[in-house]
């Protein structure tokens, strides 16, 4: 090889160092406190608002999609006490549930008035059967007709067989810890299930994924807890602070931990702080 000429490695090497060092970096994208607080304050409002239209009837199908004790239970079924005791009849699923049992539910809440509400029973999406049967539950079409073609016998609660089928005419909020978006982008076995489901229902993420989040919306909510309690203003400033100062320690950043320091509080006015520090903390 003629001297001078570098190697072709070598060339390509100098190439692919060159357009990296031209290629832009994406700034990573830093939300402030305000566009938190505007962000959460947005989408806890959809959730009553959506909430309130599927116990109409409004809207077929809702998944509530959030983190752990942070307030979506507790809009929902503020919601629906306010509607059960107007005529609709609310029932809340929780725990585990076997496609069998689905089949029972989706059947004895049935008609329009009747509202289904799913909170934290994750394994009914860990099942082709129980994920087939919510496909055809929350569909957008005029009929959503059920069935159950296997020979599993079941009965109602007055011992009378189901039907093989039947038109399903509820409404069904789900409340998951699961992230049907992050499935769906993992590409997982469950993936086409979770886009069919969102395809047939709103779905509403509530977009807290940090703990910058998580505080923000302990901020939020903290003062109306603290009222319900019979703390006062100053008690919930307190707490707060504490907790901002010691989220990293905490066994969990979220409104039960905000209740049970609070009650901490309530019990010992001068050494909840130390009870706090031995209840609530993480091993060290």
């Amino acid at each position: 090889m003629p001297r001078g000429i570098p190697k072709s490695g070598q060339r390509m090497t100098k190439n692919r160092l060159a357009a990296i060092a031209v290629k832009p970096v994406a700034p990573i994208k830093q939300e402030t406190d305000a566009q938190i607080r505007m962000k959460l304050s947005e989408r806890f409002t959809a959730l009553d608002k959506m909430s309130e239209s599927t116990i109409l009837g409004n809207i077929k199908s809702l998944i509530v999609s959030g983190p752990a004790g942070l307030g979506k239970s507790y809009g929902v079924m503020k919601i629906a006490a306010k509607y059960e005791n107007s005529g609709h009849q609310v029932t809340c699923i929780k725990g585990f549930v076997r496609p069998t049992g689905l089949y029972k539910t989706l059947y004895e809440n049935r008609h329009p008035n009747c509202v289904l509400i799913f909170d934290d029973a994750d394994s009914i999406f860990n099942d082709d059967i129980s994920l087939n049967l919510l496909k055809g539950a929350c569909d957008m079409t005029r009929t959503r007709h059920l069935h159950w073609l296997a020979e599993t016998r079941m009965e109602d609660e007055d011992g009378e067989r189901l039907p093989t089928s039947f038109n399903f005419e509820g409404s069904i909020i789900f409340i998951t810890n699961y992230d049907f978006d992050s499935f769906i982008a993992k590409g997982t076995r469950l993936a086409p299930h979770f886009e069919a489901m969102i395809s047939r229902s709103i779905y509403l993420d509530l977009a807290m994924k940090t703990k910058r989040d998580y505080m923000i919306r302990i901020h939020q909510i903290a003062p109306a807890m603290m009222a319900e309690l019979g703390l006062t203003e100053k008690d919930g400033e307190e707490i707060v602070a504490f907790i901002d100062k010691n989220h990293e320690k905490l066994r969990e950043l979220s409104l039960r931990m905000v209740l049970k320091i609070a009650n901490l509080r309530r019990m010992d006015r001068s050494g909840w702080e130390t009870d706090a520090r031995v209840t609530c903390f993480k091993p060290s």
